[in-house]
């Protein structure tokens, strides 16, 4: 899964993945779907990898134009069937990829970098108290100029 690589590094484990083929009442070919796996993700504090268990549920609806998929109701998304084939294992990365968090953490407990090696310290707290020079001072003094 390459994709899947590139977003969240390379993975050794499985994903276990369910899916019910099915025509609904309206003649719509659809797929449920529902997978779980255990990624091993990096940590945005000290950037070492972590497991992250991540699951999705999803309904999709195969659709072979996108004309077609702006017609899918709001529930389904849409997954495009080329030449009357579906590549079940894009679809399954897609969803792996929609599923991952937007950023991973360990817990403070368990991290290699602790919070006072984030905080910028006490000189960034004296460096904001301190009142700032005012950024039109430059234009007030070429304005005297004049």
């Amino acid at each position: 899964m390459p994709r899947l690589a590139e977003e969240a590094g390379a993975q050794d484990g499985h994903a276990q993945v369910w899916l019910d083929f099915a025509i609904d009442a309206q003649g719509r070919r659809e797929i449920r779907g529902r997978l779980t796996a255990e990624l091993q993700l990096l940590c945005r504090r000290c950037l070492s990898p972590m497991p992250q268990a991540v699951e999705s549920e999803f309904l999709l609806g195969m659709v072979t134009s996108d004309a077609l998929a702006a017609d899918l109701p709001s529930t389904h998304e849409p997954v495009l069937v080329e030449n009357e084939q579906l590549n079940l294992l894009a679809v399954i990365e897609d969803e792996l990829i929609l599923s991952l968090p937007q950023v991973v953490y360990h817990d403070e407990a368990d991290c290699a970098v602790s919070r006072d090696q984030l905080s910028s310290g006490d000189g960034a707290e004296q460096a904001s108290s301190a009142p700032s020079k005012n950024p039109f001072e430059v234009l007030k003094q070429l304005k005297g100029k004049t």
